[in-house]
């Protein structure tokens, strides 16, 4: 079976959606709630050296890369409007690059850049750490929901 160069872009940026699902789905399932049970401070320790060790070529080529990717697809589906994958395309456009990539610009660095100028021996960690647990989690939670689905949505558009 051969694919077209936009089937494989479609299918690619279904990949890409669901790997990101996938990394966020494990830091929602157990990752916040193994550093929760740490100290405050070896956990903020912890977050702190998991959000410098996440900027990388690999994670952000996916992260990043899935974003540009579903901006092109949903071109695409407004550009064929008409055709019946472009509700697909567009559904898994808004809910990866709205739900999960601009969820983490607007919520999740925010707190991460937060998090990074917090000492962990700070008499006002401890509370600062409960809050930020708490807070980023319920986030993630929503990006890994819309990074899941907008998989679904792209690969619903496969013919």
């Amino acid at each position: 079976m051969s694919l077209s160069p936009f089937s494989l872009l479609t299918l690619l940026t279904a990949l890409g959606a669901g790997v990101i699902g996938g990394v966020f789905f494990a830091f929602s399932s157990f990752v916040m709630t193994a550093l929760a049970r740490l100290s405050p401070a070896q956990g903020i320790k912890a977050m702190q050296s998991i959000n410098i060790a996440v900027i990388n070529p690999v994670f952000l080529g996916v992260f990043i890369g899935t974003a540009g990717a579903s901006a092109v697809l949903a071109v695409a589906g407004l550009v064929a409007w008409s055709e019946q994958d472009a509700l697909w395309l567009l559904a898994g456009a808004f809910l990866y690059l709205l739900g999960t990539f601009g969820a983490t610009m607007a919520f999740n660095v925010p707190r991460n850049d937060a998090l990074a100028g917090l000492d962990p021996g700070d008499a006002e960690a401890p509370t600062a750490w409960t809050r930020y647990v708490r807070e980023w989690t319920v986030r993630n939670h929503v990006r890994t929901v819309a990074a899941l689905a907008a998989a679904a949505c792209f690969t619903g558009a496969m013919p």
